[in-house]
């Protein structure tokens, strides 16, 4: 499989199919995340159209394993100027995400199709729910800092560009998060959510 940056620089020599490959592989998770500012599903695959086509147009230089980053900054930015619009800007938030949706995102494309039937399944299915259900309870740049990092799997770094803050406020924000998720998580009974 290429990576974003083989992709991205094919695309650049003129090879669509590589930037469709990079939408098949970023549209949907860019997509629930942009939900978690516009809390509306047509103008967050809307805005998520956009910010591909704002990079297509534009073809950026960016440093080597950037992609995913500048592309999230990028919609990042478009949902503000969009509220700025059409209505005041919300703060990053879950509650209007499908329980399905959530339940996909969180378990990921590969642990979905590993994911065992039957009596397991119905327990990590318990345990994502929980866990979206306490997310829901913090601080909503405490959660998008977690959502950045733990489900698209950014680093700090790309998470502080995405967010407009240093890696370091990001780091705190982990921290905040994670002890906060731990007491809502107490509150759930579950008290080893991190071993």
């Amino acid at each position: 499989m290429l990576t974003d940056d083989e992709l991205y620089h094919l695309f650049l020599k003129g090879d669509t199919n590589s930037y469709d490959e990079l939408m098949i592989r970023y549209g949907d998770s860019l997509t629930v995340y942009l939900n978690g500012y516009l809390h509306d599903w047509q103008d967050s695959e809307d805005l998520m159209i956009e910010a591909f086509a704002r990079i297509m147009v534009k073809r950026p230089r960016m440093n080597e394993g950037k992609f995913k980053a500048y592309l999230f900054k990028t919609a990042r930015n478009l949902a503000s100027r969009f509220y700025s619009v059409k209505r005041r800007v919300d703060s990053f938030s879950l509650d209007s995400m499908d329980p399905d949706v959530q339940s996909i995102v969180l378990a990921g494309s590969r642990a979905a199709n590993d994911e065992p039937h039957g009596a397991a399944r119905m327990a990590a299915d318990e345990r994502r729910k929980v866990l979206l259900e306490c997310m829901g309870r913090i601080d909503p740049e405490l959660k998008e800092a977690l959502w950045l990092v733990y489900i698209e799997e950014l680093t700090y770094k790309d998470a502080a560009l995405v967010m407009g803050v240093k890696p370091k406020r990001v780091d705190h924000l982990l921290t905040r998060g994670k002890e906060h998720m731990r007491r809502e998580l107490a509150k759930e009974g579950i008290t080893n959510a991190y071993e």
